[in-house]
Parts: C-alpha cells; structure tokens; sequence
C-alpha cells in the first residue's frame, strides 16, 4: 500500500488483525510500525520466506505495519537530499495520521531505532511502546566500528568499508558487494548460499546511505535527552555487534527510566536472524506485559 504524505509517497504493509475477538468482546491489539536498517534498507529485512527472523510471527500480540523509509524499498523516489533522520521522522508522524491512530508502539532496527528515538522525542504523546534493536543514541557508533574495522577487519573488509565511511557508494554493485563483504560479521549464523536470495528480495538506495553516512549520521547526537524518553521501552543489543556495539545499547537504557536491557550473548547485529526464537520471544513478553 501506498500513502502520499507530506511532499513524497511512503509504501507500507500491514500483516495482523488491530481488533481481535475474546468471548463477547472485541480486543484492540497495539499497532506495531516497524522500521528498516540503513538508511537505504527496506522492510523486507524483517520478512523471511524461510521464516527464520520473520517478524511476522508477532501478529498473535500486535498488528504490524512495515514501512520503507522515503527513497527507500518501494516508497517513491525523490531528491536524495531530502533523505534525511529529520524528513523519516516527520513522514513516520504523517503515516501515523494517515492511518488515523491516536498511538502507535514503534520498533526500529539499526538506523531504525534511530529514526525511532528522533521520533519518540518529537512526538512524545505519539508513542505507547518503544523497542530499540541493535542501535544507538549518537554519532559516536561510527567512531566505534571504524576502530573495529581497523583493528580486526580483513582487508577486503577494510576497503569496503571505507566507502562507508566516506558516504561514496557509487552504485548498487559497490553496495552488493559490501554487504556481501561484511556478511559474516553482520551475522553470527551466516551462510553464504543465503545471500543472494536475501539480497534479490530487498530493493536498497545506495544515495541514502550515502547521504547518512557522509553527512547526518556525523553529527547526530540524541543521548542527553534520553530521559525525556517516558514510556515502556525494551532496548535490545548484541553482545558481537561491530557496527552498534553493545554499549550503545546500555548507554540507551540506562537513560531511559522506564526501560528494560536484553543483550543476546550468541548474536551480531543480525540479531533477529542469530536468535531469532529468543528474539520474538523477548518482543512478544514485552508487548503482552506494556499493554497490560
């Protein structure tokens, strides 16, 4: 589905029943708008046609809307410049509206959860549950991985990684090959023969992570008014993260009075795929119990 907001067209899907029946009544289930990695990522990351990491199992605590970034996936595109935290914030509140909900619960994914965290302090009243997965707070993830890199890296690794830092991917080829590059480190599960499949399902803009990477990601910095952050938020990391490390992950929660930690012991930051029952299970706990 598609919805003209603001000045672009954002594409979403919904998987899930919002109204559900129990005995004489009709129960509303919490809509749980989930946002992709990146930028540049699409919401086919949280969808699996093996059915491992797929997101879709959650539908049996809340109603799920997917939703690709603008320029992203199979939303319009546009002037890359306007690709930015700030425009994904504001078109998350606009597709918000469009589906005529007064609240939503929010789970961001990497750069996900840091659209997630610009827009729960922008919109405080807007948000019921939030759920942080693999993120961070600040710019400061970068100087982190790139140490990481540096430090452990391969050299292959190294060199694509280097159009990352530099914001200078000059096409979707350079793209394909860094993530295939860097595969086995962004998953502790990985298996190569998986790639190309996974890789053929999404649709990813290499100008977006670009404009992140060598532009907004530099500077943003949302780690002082984490304590604004007032409702039930579950802040997941992964203890063999390279590009969010962990500690990103405790600095979130420890800021946020109302928040609980999880780090997955066995997983990188393909956490959802690493571990993926745990992973559901640790989201669908936190669901049921917020919205007691």
């Amino acid at each position: 589905m598609r919805a003209r907001l603001r000045d672009t067209e954002i594409y979403f899907d919904v998987d899930g029943a919002g109204l559900t029946p129990d005995g004489s009544r009709m129960v509303e289930r919490p809509t749980l708008f989930l946002l992709h990695g990146g930028p540049g990522g699409d919401h086919a990351s949280f969808k699996s046609s093996s059915g491992k990491s797929a997101s879709g199992a959650l539908t049996d605590v809340a109603q799920l809307v997917y939703v690709d970034h603008r320029g992203c996936g199979r939303s319009a595109q546009g002037d890359p410049a306007t690709y930015t935290l700030d425009n994904n914030i504001d078109d998350l509140d606009a597709l918000r509206d469009h589906l005529g909900l007064e609240r939503i619960s929010v789970l961001g994914s990497s750069y996900g959860g840091m659209v997630a965290l610009g827009y729960v302090l922008r919109y405080p009243r807007r948000v019921a549950n939030l759920i942080l997965v693999c993120t961070a707070s600040s710019y400061r993830f970068i100087d982190d991985a790139r140490r990481f890199i540096d430090e452990h890296g391969t050299p292959d690794q190294q060199r694509v990684c280097q159009r990352l830092w530099d914001g200078r991917f000059e096409s979707l080829d350079q793209l394909r090959e860094y993530y295939e590059v860097m595969a086995p480190l962004y998953s502790t599960t990985f298996e190569p023969e998986q790639f190309a499949p996974g890789w053929d399902r999404g649709r990813r803009s290499f100008e977006a992570l670009n404009l992140g990477f060598g532009d907004f990601l530099r500077t943003f910095d949302f780690t002082d008014r984490l304590h604004e952050i007032e409702c039930p938020t579950l802040v997941i990391g992964a203890a063999r993260d390279w590009i969010c490390a962990p500690h990103h992950s405790q600095v979130i929660a420890e800021r946020i009075g109302r928040s609980h930690l999880k780090i997955f012991a066995n997983s990188g930051h393909s956490v959802a795929s690493d571990e993926s029952a745990a992973y559901l299970q640790a989201i669908r706990g936190f669901l049921t119990y917020a919205s007691l």
